[in-house]
C-alpha cells in the first residue's frame, strides 16, 4: 500500500456511515442537510460527521441521473458516477411538504337559545355531508315553534308596556304644564304683594300719603268752618241782642224775637260741629300715623313674605311632581325598552333559525357529538354555541407545512412560492410565504424524531383554483434567493468531517480528495466558493470510495 493511499485510508476511517432518508419531497438524503447552511455561514465548529447526500440506491440514482444528464458527463468509471462542474443560476429554495386547507374555513354554529323543557334545539333538516353549496343557499333549519310561542307573548308585553309608556309621558308632560302655571300664579301673588306693598309705602304717591293728606285737608277744612262757625255766631248774636232790645221796646214781636233766638242756636250747633269735625279729624290723623300705617304695613309685609315662602314652596312641590312624573316615565321607557329588546332578540333568535352559507364552500358536518352522544344530523338536539358544521371555502386555498429550524432564518413573510398538489401533478400553483410560527410545534410527524424541531408555517395560494380539496398533500418550493453565474456540485457529490468539507474530483491518475468552501444550498446543488474549477468533474456517489477503502482496509488489516 502507498503512503498516499494509507493517507487516505486513514483520514476516511473517520467517516460515519450515513443513514438515509426518506425526503419529505420523495428523494432519498441523509439527514444533516443543515450542516450546508449552517457550514456556508461559516460556523465550522462541528464534531459530528454529516455526509450531505446520499442515495438509498446509489447505483440506481446514478444510472437514471446518468440518463437524464448524460450530455453533461464525459468518460467514468464504470462504478463511479460523475459530473461536471459548470457555471450557471442557482436558486435557492427550500422544498417542504405539507396539506391544503381552506384560507377561509367558517365554522356554523348554533346561535339559538333552548326555551324548551328539552335543553336544546332540534335540528329539521341539513345539508348533506360533503355536499358543495352556493352562497345565501339554505344549510340548517332549525325548529322555530318554542320560539314563535314566546315571540307572539313577547309581542303583547310590549304593546302593555308601550301602552304605559303613552300614559307616563302624557302624564309627564301635563304635570309640567300644570307646574308652570301654578308657579305663575305663585310668582303673581309675589308680585302683587310687592307691588301693594310699595304703593302704600311711596313718599309722593303712597296709599298711606294720600290718606294722610286727606286727613290733613280734612283737618284744615274742620278749623275753617269752626271760624266761619265763630263768626256766623257772633254776628248772630249780636244780632239777637238788638232783636231782644227792640222787643223790649216794642219795635218787634215776639216771633222776631223768637226767630233771632233760633239763629243764634243753630249758629251755635254748626259751631259744635265743626269742632266736632277737628277733633274726629285730629284723631284719624293720630289713628292713621300710630296704628294704622304700622298695622298696613306689617300686614302688607308679611302678605309678602308670605307669596314668597308659597312662590318657593310651590317650586319645590312643582320639582318632586316633575321628579315623580319623570321617574314613573322612565321606568315606563327603561320597560318599554326592555320589552323592545326581548322582541328584537326573539326576532332574531328566529331568523336564527336557519342558517345560510355566507359563501360558497363544501359543508363537513363537525365531529363533535351532542350532549346526548348522538352523531350531527336531522332529528338531533343542538345547544347553543355548539359547531353544527364547518364551510371551507374551496376557491381559496393554503398549504399548512412545517419548515426546520435550520433554514427558518431563510424564511419571511412574503416570499415567493411554487406549490405542486400530488393528485395534479401536471398544474404548478403560484403562491407567497403567509406566515412562519414563532415556536415549534409541538406535535412532530412521521419523518422527524420528538428532538428535531419544526415550524408551522402557511402558504397561500394566489388564485382561485378548482377540484383541490382539504386534506391533499402538497410540495411547496418557498423560493428564498436566486444566485447568478457561480459554480454548483450536486449536493450528494459533497463529503464533511468535522471542519473539513471535500470531494472527490477526476484526476490523471485516478479520484483525488480535494478540499472546497461552500457557499449557499438548495435541496439538490450547493455553490462552490473555492477548491474547484469549470469543467472538472466530481464523483456522485463518495460513499462507494468510502466503502472500498473500508473493504480494502478490512482485507489488508483484519483486526480493525
Amino acid at each position: 500500500m502507498s503512503t498516499a493511499t494509507s493517507e487516505r485510508t486513514s483520514t476516511e476511517r473517520k467517516i460515519h456511515r450515513a443513514t438515509p432518508v426518506q425526503r419529505r419531497d420523495g428523494s432519498a438524503a441523509v439527514r444533516g442537510l443543515s450542516g450546508l447552511s449552517a457550514g456556508a455561514k461559516g460556523k465550522k465548529n462541528r464534531t459530528t460527521v454529516v455526509l450531505l447526500s446520499v442515495s438509498l440506491l446509489p447505483l440506481a440514482l446514478g444510472a437514471l441521473w446518468l440518463n437524464s444528464n448524460r450530455s453533461e458527463l464525459g468518460r467514468s468509471d464504470p462504478a463511479l458516477v460523475y459530473y461536471t462542474v459548470k457555471r450557471a443560476d442557482l436558486p435557492i429554495t427550500i422544498t417542504e411538504r405539507g396539506n391544503l386547507e381552506s384560507q377561509r374555513n367558517t365554522e356554523i354554529r348554533c346561535e339559538v337559545e333552548a326555551v324548551s323543557s328539552q335543553s336544546g334545539t332540534r335540528i329539521i333538516s341539513i345539508v348533506p355531508n360533503g355536499k358543495g353549496v352556493k352562497q345565501g343557499e339554505l344549510l340548517v333549519e332549525l325548529d322555530s315553534a318554542p320560539l314563535q310561542e314566546r315571540l307572539d307573548s313577547r309581542v303583547l308585553s310590549f304593546e302593555q308596556s308601550k301602552a304605559a309608556q303613552i300614559q307616563a309621558t302624557s302624564r309627564l308632560e301635563n304635570q309640567k304644564t300644570q307646574n308652570e302655571t301654578t308657579l305663575a300664579a305663585a310668582k303673581l301673588k309675589v308680585d302683587l304683594a310687592d307691588l301693594n306693598l310699595r304703593m302704600y309705602e311711596d313718599g309722593e304717591d303712597g296709599t298711606y300719603k294720600i290718606a294722610l293728606q286727606d286727613l290733613d285737608l280734612k283737618i284744615q277744612e274742620a278749623k275753617n268752618q269752626i271760624v266761619e262757625a265763630q263768626a256766623a255766631l257772633l254776628l248772630q248774636r249780636t244780632s239777637r241782642n238788638g232783636m231782644e232790645m227792640l222787643y223790649k221796646l216794642g219795635y218787634r214781636g215776639k216771633g222776631d224775637f223768637d226767630q233771632a233766638v233760633y239763629k243764634t242756636v243753630q249758629a251755635e250747633d254748626v259751631l259744635v260741629k265743626a269742632t266736632n269735625a277737628l277733633a274726629n279729624a285730629l284723631a284719624n290723623r293720630r289713628k292713621l300715623e300710630e296704628f294704622e300705617y304700622p298695622m298696613k304695613k306689617m300686614e302688607m309685609g308679611g302678605t309678602l313674605n308670605t307669596s314668597r315662602q308659597a312662590y318657593i314652596q310651590v317650586g319645590r312641590d312643582n320639582e318632586a311632581l316633575i321628579a315623580q312624573a319623570e321617574a314613573t316615565k322612565n321606568a315606563s321607557d327603561r320597560a318599554l325598552a326592555k320589552e323592545d329588546e326581548k322582541l328584537v332578540k326573539y326576532r332574531e333568535q328566529l331568523e336564527k333559525c336557519k342558517i345560510y352559507a355566507p359563501h360558497d364552500g363544501m359543508v363537513a358536518y363537525s365531529s363533535e357529538r351532542t350532549p346526548w352522544g348522538r352523531p350531527i344530523g336531522e332529528g338531533e338536539l343542538v345547544i347553543e354555541r355548539m359547531k353544527i358544521l364547518t364551510l371551507p371555502d374551496l376557491t381559496r386555498m393554503q398549504v399548512r407545512t412545517m419548515v426546520h429550524e435550520s433554514v427558518l432564518d431563510q424564511i419571511r413573510d412574503g416570499l415567493a412560492t411554487t406549490i405542486q398538489i400530488d393528485a395534479f401533478p401536471d398544474r404548478a400553483y403560484q403562491g407567497i410565504v403567509q406566515s412562519v410560527a414563532v415556536m415549534p410545534s409541538q406535535s412532530g410527524n412521521f419523518f422527524t424524531s420528538p428532538d428535531v424541531k419544526v415550524y408551522e408555517t402557511i402558504v397561500t395560494i394566489d388564485e382561485e383554483v378548482e377540484q383541490l380539496r382539504p386534506g391533499m398533500t402538497a410540495v411547496v418550493e418557498i423560493h428564498v434567493d436566486r444566485l447568478e453565474d457561480v459554480l454548483s456540485v450536486p449536493v450528494q457529490a459533497v463529503v464533511q468531517v468535522e471542519r473539513e468539507t471535500w470531494c472527490y474530483v477526476e484526476g490523471p491518475s485516478g479520484q483525488e480528495r480535494r478540499v472546497i468552501e461552500l457557499g449557499r444550498t438548495n435541496d439538490k446543488f450547493v455553490e462552490i466558493v473555492s477548491g474547484l474549477s469549470e469543467g472538472e468533474r466530481v464523483v456522485l456517489d463518495p460513499m462507494t470510495i468510502v466503502e472500498a477503502s473500508e473493504k480494502h482496509e478490512r482485507t489488508i488489516s483484519p483486526e480493525s
